[in-house]
Parts: structure tokens; C-alpha cells; sequence
């Protein structure tokens, strides 16, 4: 019995240390930027963007130079569309550390947003040149947008070239070139880049309908509706899936 008691009574004085340790920590927690930050981080990645919020700015009543956590309140105003509130947050940012070009590359796609597109370049500029940038292929890319969005076709290829010399395994680039290839009608080549976006991310969906159009514009009807036969169940919008079926009818109607 005696030993049974000792036995209980250190369970207690043990499970009073473990909470009371656990108070110590989540005490800790609460009072750490960095803590703060990284969950604000993790709401953001799981589209909870006022609870993002909410850490972000405790990260700064913290500590009001943590830049990243301004770069965070940058990117979840932009999710909401105040796109006004969010070139507030990167402009701070940018203050505090002008050498953060993730930063300025988000600027300049808030920018691109806003119609600013003479301020969206140049931030692109800023950041692509930026040789301690470890992304530098994402503003590349999005002056290819920027270029082919005023259709100026021969720079965004230019562009989004150089956005694959630095990243090759950047699917979204093969896709965006592609594009351009096929309103240069360059179809072989578009096809080709299609191709090898699809072996990076078998399964993206805008991938694949892109292939399916090329090749039916390519006269690879087999091909095309293979495909998109294949893509027809996991398309979503009501919009999209017309235009597969509209496809579909096409190809029986011109294999008759």
C-alpha cells in the first residue's frame, strides 16, 4: 500500500510538472515572433487569411521590424483583393529590408493587379536582378505574363525562357510558353512544352486541356480526344466542361 501511495503521489507531482511546464512554454510561445509568425504562416497556407492576420500582427506588436510578417500581411490582404492595403504592407517591408526581393516581386504582382503595369515592371526588373535571389525564376515569369498580356509575344517568350534556364522543373513556365508558342502558331513546339509541364505535374488539369486544344488544332484528333475524354470527369466549372464537350462534338463531327 505505502508503495502504491509513494507510486500516486509522484504520478501527481509528475503530471503538475508536465502542466506546469506546458503553461511555461505556451507562455513562451505567446511571447515569441518567430512562434507568432510561423503560425500566422500556417493559417496562410491553409487559406484562413483573418486568422493569418491575426498572428501576423501580434508577430509585430512583438517586434515592429519583423519584416517577414509585414510580407505575410502583404500576401493575405492581397488573397482578400485590398490590393491597396496590401502594397501598404509589402511597401513597409521593403523599408525595413530592401534587399527581400520576395517582397518586391509580391509588390509588383499586386501592382499588375491594381493596372500599374509601368510600376508592376519595374518591380519585376528589381527582383530579377537580384542574384542573391533564390527565386528569381518567379519574377521572369511574371514579366512573361506581364509582356504577354499586352501581347508582345516575342519578349514573353524572352522572358519565360530565362524563367526556365534558372527553374527546368517550373511547370507552370512550360504551360505559359506553350501559350505563347500557340498564338505564334508554333503548334509542334507548343505541344512539346505542354508535354513537358505534364511530365512535371502529370495531373494538372490546365495542362491538359491546353495539350487537348493544341493537338485538335494540330489535326491529332486521337490524340485530342484521348485526352479530353480523359480530363472531362475532373473538370469542375460548368464553363470549362461545355468547352470540352463542344470539343468532343468537333472531333466526331470531323472524323466523319
Amino acid at each position: 500500500m505505502k508503495f502504491k501511495l509513494v507510486l500516486i503521489m509522484a504520478l501527481v507531482i509528475n503530471l503538475v510538472f508536465c502542466a506546469s511546464t506546458q503553461k511555461k512554454i505556451e507562455e513562451s510561445r505567446k511571447k515569441s515572433p518567430r512562434y507568432n509568425y510561423s503560425m500566422g504562416s500556417f493559417y496562410l497556407n491553409a487559406g484562413n487569411v483573418d486568422q493569418a492576420i491575426n498572428y501576423f500582427n501580434k508577430t509585430l506588436s512583438l517586434d515592429p521590424n519583423y519584416y517577414l510578417a509585414l510580407n505575410g500581411l502583404g500576401l493575405a490582404y492581397s488573397m482578400k483583393g485590398k490590393f491597396s492595403e496590401s502594397e501598404k504592407y509589402f511597401l513597409k517591408c521593403l523599408a525595413i529590408n530592401p534587399s527581400f526581393s520576395e517582397a518586391r516581386n509580391n509588390l509588383a504582382m499586386v501592382y499588375q493587379e491594381m493596372g500599374l503595369v509601368d510600376k508592376a515592371e519595374a518591380q519585376f526588373r528589381l527582383a530579377a536582378s537580384d542574384k542573391n535571389y533564390n527565386s528569381r525564376e518567379l519574377p521572369y515569369y511574371n514579366l512573361a505574363r506581364l509582356y504577354f498580356a499586352q501581347d508582345k509575344l516575342e519578349e514573353a517568350l524572352g522572358y519565360v525562357e530565362q524563367a526556365l534556364q534558372i527553374n527546368s522543373s517550373m511547370a507552370m513556365a512550360y504551360n505559359l510558353k506553350g501559350i505563347i508558342l500557340e498564338k505564334q502558331n508554333k503548334l509542334d513546339e507548343a505541344i512539346a512544352n505542354y508535354e513537358k509541364g505534364i511530365k512535371i505535374i502529370p495531373d494538372d488539369f490546365y495542362l491538359n486541356f491546353n495539350l487537348a486544344v493544341a493537338y485538335f488544332k494540330n489535326k491529332e484528333l486521337e490524340k485530342a480526344k484521348t485526352l479530353f475524354e480523359k480530363i472531362s470527369p475532373k473538370a469542375s466549372d460548368p464553363e470549362m466542361k461545355k468547352k470540352i464537350k463542344d470539343y468532343l462534338k468537333m472531333i466526331k463531327s470531323r472524323k466523319k
